[in-house]
């Protein structure tokens, strides 16, 4: 009974880091989808059931660790930033999933540079996020979970700028009726890319409270 109460201090970072795992598999998975439309080699339909596949996996994962959070008397770090943190990093994969699953209802068969460009941020910053909370168990790690905030931070300012002049790109030709559709379209896909790493730096921002909190 104690044990449920007083679990080990270890089980926490645990769960935590399975869920970053499956924000770096859910992005990487993404990067390949977006990165193969055109090429008739790349299931597309495969990589967006691996996206759904990993949320699905990181609501079991956040479901676990809120459960813990309710029957654990003590956890090793505040208890609503540990919860803070786990909602933060289910938006990420979330986003993840809302950007591959609009591939197949928006009907984008090809790619652009700047979509690839917003991917490979993306499953970037999703690498960064990983590698903090790897570190977030270790009081002497706190430089490195800091660094990789702060390179999130650059990561999401970095695709903001490029989601900008995407969506300029997009309105800078005229066009028919057709090419105004695909023009909203890829809008609202750049917005939804743009999402994932504005949701990372979130995460970040609830790390650097955490070390704050138990500096």
């Amino acid at each position: 009974m104690l044990n449920n109460v007083m679990p080990q201090r270890g089980v926490f970072f645990s769960l935590l880091s399975s869920h970053t795992d499956r924000l770096v598999t859910g992005a990487n998975a993404t990067l390949r989808l977006i990165t193969g439309l055109g090429n008739p080699n790349i299931d597309s339909a495969a990589l967006i059931e691996e996206v759904n596949a990993n949320e699905a996996s990181a609501d079991d994962v956040k479901a676990e660790l809120i459960k813990l959070l309710y029957e654990s008397f003590t956890t090793p770090i505040n208890r609503d930033l540990i919860h803070t943190l786990t909602l933060d990093l289910d938006r990420v994969i979330d986003a993840l999933q809302s950007v591959a699953n609009s591939i197949a209802v928006y009907h984008i068969d090809n790619s652009t540079p700047r979509a690839r460009e917003m991917a490979s941020l993306g499953a970037d910053a999703c690498i960064r996020i990983h590698k903090a909370v790897a570190c977030l168990a270790s009081r002497d790690r706190a430089q490195e979970v800091l660094k990789q905030c702060k390179e999130v931070d650059e990561l999401e300012s970095h695709s903001v700028e490029v989601m900008r002049q995407a969506v300029t790109q997009l309105f800078e030709v005229e066009g028919d009726e057709d090419a105004a559709w695909h023009a909203m379209k890829m809008r609202g896909f750049y917005f939804m890319q743009e999402a994932v790493l504005d949701n990372c730096k979130r995460a970040a921002k609830t790390l650097e409270e955490i070390l704050l909190e138990h500096a």
